[in-house]
């Protein structure tokens, strides 16, 4: 009842000794993620304590590599608490490694690093990248994988796919009562791994998720181009929210890929597209839980 992270996920946290690497290692641990160690070169050997899901002390060990952690613990998901400046070799390091999926949490990589390590992902072939400049990915009462509030919602029917953080928590909480298989915060910057695409087709194909949100923003066309999607392949109701409907033209706003050209990229052309494409798309974040609520009660 999930895509691509459940509760035998193992994961390893590069950038486990920095400060955001630790009080996240130790949320994950707390919403029942399999953390099985961490990634420092300069603190290779060494290891870190934290506490396990029910009450228990763990000792996780801090590697000098990330192949060295999947060789060691069987790690298949690592998640990227680095700073800017390092997190292009990190990224690479982990792709390199064969890690099956990363999740990269940093927040204001270059444009230039973030395609350079894309590419070296899609050639290579191995590795989903979700991000950067993301929340991550949570399967809720599994696994969490990213800074995602793990206590906001519980396990059901709905898969969820987002450009921006905030909203994701917001529509979690909205509709916690049903619930969520997985929940994907893709990111906002120009050029990110996982689209809102991918996560659709996961969705389509993942049997548990009955319905689907999505929320875009505006800049880029990546939702017209899911519109595209939807209307080709998803059969499952789609329900969608895109922010920015009083944002001003020209200006980028909040995310690097929120820049608005002309008529293309703005919230009322995008809704316009999905509405296209049978997606019913809400005016608010509220009002997009309510037409959720609604396809629900009507499957």
């Amino acid at each position: 009842m999930s895509i691509y992270l459940n509760k035998d996920s193992k994961v390893i946290v590069q950038g486990i000794t920095g400060g955001e690497g630790s009080k996240h290692t130790a949320r994950m641990l707390a919403a029942g993620t399999q953390v099985v160690g961490g990634v420092n070169a300069r603190k290779a050997g060494t290891t870190v304590t934290h506490t396990a899901k029910d009450g228990s002390e763990v000792s996780l060990p801090v590697f000098g590599s990330v192949a060295e952690a999947m060789a060691e613990t069987g790690a298949d998901v690592s998640i990227v608490f680095v700073p800017p400046a390092f997190a292009k070799d990190a990224v690479i390091e982990a792709i390199d490694a064969g890690i099956g999926l990363l999740v990269v949490i940093t927040e204001g990589i270059p444009v230039q690093d973030s395609a350079e390590f894309w590419a070296h992902a899609k050639a290579k072939g191995t590795t989903r990248i979700i991000g950067p400049n993301c929340p991550g990915i949570i399967t809720p009462e599994e696994s969490l994988v990213g800074i995602t509030p793990a206590n906001i919602t519980g396990k059901g029917p709905i898969g969820l796919v987002s450009k921006s953080g905030t909203l994701t928590y917001q529509m979690m909480f909205e509709l916690r009562d049903l619930g969520f298989s997985t929940a994907i915060g893709i990111g906002g910057d120009p050029v990110i791994g996982t689209t809102h695409i991918d996560a659709l087709e996961a969705f389509e194909a993942d049997p548990e998720t009955k319905a689907i949100v999505m929320i875009g923003e505006i800049g880029g066309d990546a939702e017209e181009r899911a519109a595209d999607y939807i209307k080709a392949h998803v059969t499952k109701p789609v329900v969608g929210y895109v922010a920015g409907f009083t944002a001003p033209e020209g200006k980028t706003m909040g995310h690097a890929g929120a820049i608005v050209s002309g008529s293309s990229g703005t919230a009322e052309a995008k809704k316009v597209a999905l509405e296209a494409a049978g997606v019913k798309v809400g005016k608010t974040p509220s009002e997009t839980a309510r037409l959720m609520r609604e396809v629900i009660e009507s499957l």
